[in-house]
């Protein structure tokens, strides 16, 4: 066997040599057969992941040795039989399977030894196969490679389109058959197609890459119909024209046995295609040939992209260039513009300076021709004006080479005088003054010139001379430029000597002014001594006026704005330091009224003084002491924040007002209440401090007098709930929420309904109907509560017109006896209602009556005339009414309630005493008595007994709703 093996691995290394890889594999099982005994047969099969499968077979190998050899490399292959050899292995990824039939037995080594050799020749014979193909493959894309290198070299290189495009030809003919090859660019906007390239052995035509052809020309073209298609074509030109439903047109060339068209793209559109084409070779290009087609398809687009944009970049250089270099031009016109702008610039700002400090006319004069003369050629020049006569022309700057001095002249008919007479530059050359002169308008003066140019002077819009300038040679002449530049300069000249004129005639009023100004100098100098005095006397005047604005007239004291920015101040700097306190102090004197009522105004003004004085010594310089009008004083107290502190100072200072004061030969002991309220972040104003504070000494004011109270979060509390009812209060005014409700007076000795005292009620929004005790202290403070009376007066006397029987009492606050118009006004009501007056009472109070005694009186004889009598409310409650009461027009007197109900319980003897004292001089004066708050039988039977004649209470009827009433008759 081993002269087998070796004449084995020399068959297959021959066959390698000879024809390849490919026919080693296919000739491999002829060549294992021939090892074997005569008639032998041998079936080779394999299986790669990459490759495939494939087998080998020798000359005339059954179809059951094929069917053995796959069962073996699928691993399903039964027992060998006698007579075969089998065998199944995998070689790394490759499954390889053999099958040989025997012409003859083999004795057991012969066919092990054999068996061996196979397989290593098998496996030998696979792996190098697949070596080969590999570097067949390496090979390829390696040329693959390089041909898409070169395109893009090309793309990137400087060579005209038809011959880049006939060297890419050649690249893609090294990959594939391309005799036959074209690229054809395709626009679906426009849809129209471009060929770029085309070379063809049978059809003559010639690619044209700038005509643009409409695919409505070429509707039976199959490269139109890739295009549409738009995926790659191969296969029998004919076969693929039937497929997509293309006519055979000879105008597209002869069909081809072998058809290849890939096309390009562009961001996911169709923008064109390559083809190649075989027309004698069918089944030329493989799919193989297709995806290379494809792959190179692309880099030719890129290339063709970059080659474009290579060229319209190149065309837009080329453009923006051009644009450049237009620009530039421009550009240096617009330099040398603006140089000769601003060099023109330069000249009028000289002129214009030169018209302020030129020392004289005639140096102005001077200036003004060099300045002229670094614009334009100004060797030969001069300036002439009219005298102010206008009838001759003066030259009163002339500078010439031929023509040293020009007097004085009539005018005449010279150039000068024509410019000035038409008042218009003039650029004449000889032949300009020859014409002038031969039309009888000029007459030359002078030297004749070369080239003369003249523009007008002017003031005020009048012309008052001219500029000229003149050349005696050819070599100089002047141009519309020069006249243009002159005219200008010339403007700005007649406004500079129209300065430099004014200013001579200044300097000529100048010393005639000094004079005056000297001599008007000294009267000022003593008038000005004499304002001096004025002034001086006016600032003290106002600074008086400041210090009394801000000053207490009486005490001399600090006032309300005053103290008010030293608040405000004091809020700032707490703000910026948290250790920055303070605390107001609010004080009002205790019963001053009286003070004033009994010794006098002057006394009250008197101790004020002394109570400011006494609070400064308290406070030293501690704290600065206000007036605010009145008996009120307030108090800043710096650095005293904590509240022991403030009550500490305000013991001190009512200590030192408690001491005696001897005033209009009394002793008196002032006594005062002070609210205090400590400085917090929530404040922002000093008003705020001074409403707190004020609220506090209220507080101090209701728990006794001669006290201080610290204002705290209940006392805010309760000012809210007052400043939030006061609005309530408002908006019922507004929507007349209030009622009367009305409780019956009767007689004590029979029970029967004489009349009723309205009471005044409030339906509250929210918490239902309040009783003025709930909220008549708020209007009291506000003055609300004559408007809510006025309401209740207006429903009570419309509800008495309505009743038959009986008086109604209504109750009249101190405020309404203070007013002039009260009376009037009731009894006024009273008769646009149609009631009676007679069955009208008014309840008043003893204050009301030691309010303002005069007053009172005069109101109550006014209301009682009408009918309209009065009860005084409250009765024993106050001061000392009893020693007014004989004077008043007074109808009954009604006895508190808190001595009716202590006629039971432990102060009886003492109320009795009281009601019965009420009661005789009431008798003795004539007067009715009421008991009020009468709730037992028996406190109705005791006030009976005392002469009480009439009572009202709950033992007879609680206050009720004018709609539940009947009143019974009097």
């Amino acid at each position: 066997m081993s002269r087998g093996h070796i004449t084995a691995e020399a068959a297959v290394g021959a066959a390698a040599a000879d024809n390849g890889p490919d026919s080693v594999l296919a000739a491999l099982a002829g060549i294992l057969a021939a090892t074997l005994p005569g008639g032998s047969k041998v079936v080779v099969r394999w299986r790669d992941p990459l490759a495939g499968e494939g087998d080998s077979s020798s000359p005339g190998s059954p179809a059951g040795l094929f069917a053995h050899c796959q069962d073996r490399l699928d691993d399903r292959a039964p027992i060998a039989p006698v007579g075969e050899i089998d065998a199944a292995w995998d070689e790394g990824e490759t499954r390889i399977a053999l099958a040989a039939r025997l012409g003859e037995p083999l004795p057991a080594a012969a066919r092990a030894a054999w068996l061996a050799l196979a397989r290593l020749t098998v496996t030998t014979t696979v792996a190098s196969t697949q070596a080969q193909a590999q570097i067949e493959s390496l090979q390829k894309a390696q040329r693959l490679q390089q041909a898409l290198y070169e395109i893009a070299d090309l793309a990137g290189s400087g060579l005209e389109l038809r011959e880049m495009l006939g060297r890419i030809h050649a690249v893609v003919g090294g990959l594939m058959y391309a005799e036959n090859f074209f690229i054809v660019l395709y626009d679906d906007v426009r849809e129209s197609v471009r060929f770029l390239y085309f070379a063809d052995r049978q059809d003559p035509y010639v690619a044209e890459p700038e005509t643009e052809i409409s695919i409505g020309e070429m509707p039976n073209s199959l490269t139109v119909a890739l295009l549409h298609h738009g995926q790659p074509l191969l296969g029998p030109s004919a076969r693929l024209r039937r497929e997509l439903g293309v006519q055979g047109d000879i105008r597209h060339g002869p069909d081809s046995a072998d058809w290849l068209g890939v096309p390009m793209r562009r961001d996911q559109r169709i923008s064109g295609a390559i083809v190649v084409q075989s027309y004698d070779r069918p089944a030329l290009y493989s799919d193989e040939d297709r995806a290379l087609l494809e792959y190179v398809a692309q880099h030719i687009q890129t290339a063709l992209d970059r080659r474009y944009a290579r060229v319209d970049l190149e065309r837009r250089v080329d453009e923006r260039t051009l644009e450049l270099q237009q620009a530039n031009l421009v550009l240096q016109a617009e330099i040398v513009e603006r140089q000769r702008a601003e060099k023109l610039q330069r000249a009028l700002y000289r002129i214009t300076e030169l018209s302020v400090t030129a020392g004289s006319l005639e140096r102005f004069y001077a200036d003004v021709h060099g300045v002229v003369g670094e614009l334009l050629y100004a060797r030969n020049f001069y300036i002439a004006l009219l005298t102010p006569d206008g009838d001759h022309i003066e030259f009163p700057y002339s500078v010439d080479e031929r023509d040293a001095t020009r007097s004085t002249r009539k005018l005449a008919m010279g150039l000068t005088e024509y410019v000035i007479a038409h008042g218009e530059a003039l650029l004449a050359d000889r032949a300009r003054i020859a014409d002038l002169e031969a039309q009888g308008q000029v007459r030359s003066h002078g030297s004749l010139a070369h080239c003369w140019l003249g523009v007008p002077l002017s003031r005020d819009s009048a012309v008052v001379g001219a500029i000229a300038v003149q050349s005696y040679t050819s070599e100089v002449t002047f141009t519309p430029a020069d006249q243009e530049l002159l005219t200008f300069v010339a403007h700005h000249i007649g406004g500079g000597l129209a300065r430099k004129r004014t200013q001579e005639h200044l300097k000529a009023a100048h010393s005639e002014l000094e004079f005056r100004v000297e001599t008007r100098t000294q009267e000022l100098a003593g008038a000005n001594r004499e304002l001096r005095a004025q002034i001086g006397e006016r600032v003290r005047a106002e600074q008086r006026l400041t210090y009394q604005a801000r000053h207490d007239a009486l005490t001399g004291l600090p006032n309300r704005p005053h103290l008010l920015e030293r608040l405000d101040a004091a809020i700032s700097r707490a703000r910026s330091s948290t250790e920055r306190t303070f605390s107001v102090l609010f004080m009002d004197l205790d019963r001053f009224k009286l003070i004033n009522d009994s010794i006098g105004h002057a006394a009250g003004d008197e101790m004020l003084v002394e109570v400011g004085r006494r609070i400064a010594a308290v406070l030293g310089d501690e704290g600065v002491v206000a007036r605010f009008g009145g008996d009120e004083f307030a108090i800043l107290v710096e650095h005293s924040g904590e509240a022991p502190q403030c009550e500490a100072l305000a013991a001190r200072i009512l200590e030192a007002l408690g001491k005696p004061l001897w005033i209009a030969g009394r002793e008196l002991f002032p006594s005062a209440s002070i609210g205090i309220a400590v400085w917090q972040p929530r404040y922002r104003l000093g008003e705020e401090l001074l409403r707190d504070a004020d609220a506090a000494m209220y507080r101090a004011k209701a728990e006794g007098r001669d006290r201080s109270a610290m204002f705290d979060e209940a006392m805010r509390a309760q000012a809210l709930r007052l400043l939030d009812l006061e609005a309530d209060l408002r908006r019922a005014i507004l929507g007349d929420a209030f009622v009367p409700h009305f409780q019956p007076i009767v007689r004590l000795s029979d029970g029967v309904v004489v009349g009723h005292e309205a009471l005044l009620r409030w339906n509250h929004e929210l918490h239902g109907a309040l009783p003025p005790g709930e909220f008549i202290g708020v209007g009291e403070d506000s003055g609300l509560i004559e408007q809510v009376d006025w309401l209740l007066y207006e429903r009570v006397i419309a509800w008495l017109r309505s009743q038959p029987h009986g008086y109604v009492s209504i109750n009249v606050s101190p405020r309404h006896l203070r007013s002039d118009d009260f009376a009037e006004r009731l009894l006024r009501m009273l008769d646009v209602a149609g009631a009676d007056p007679h069955r009208l009472r008014i309840e008043i109070t003893e204050v009301a009556l030691l309010d303002d005694a005069p007053r009172a009186l005069r109101l109550l004889n006014v209301l009682r005339g009408r009918g309209v009598l009065a009860l005084l409310d409250d009765f024993g409650t106050g001061f000392s009414a009893l020693s007014y009461l004989h004077r008043f027009p007074i109808q009954a007197l009604k006895i508190d309630r808190s001595f009716v109900a202590g006629l039971e319980g432990e102060t009886r003897a003492e109320s009795l005493a009281l009601v019965r004292a009420i009661s005789a001089l009431a008798g003795t004066l004539g007067i009715d008595t009421i008991g009020e708050g009468i709730e037992t039988e028996l406190q109705r039977d005791i006030l009976a007994e005392l002469g009480c004649q009439f009572g009202q209470g709950y033992l007879y009827g609680r206050p009720t709703p004018a709609a539940t009433l009947s009143l019974a008759a009097d």
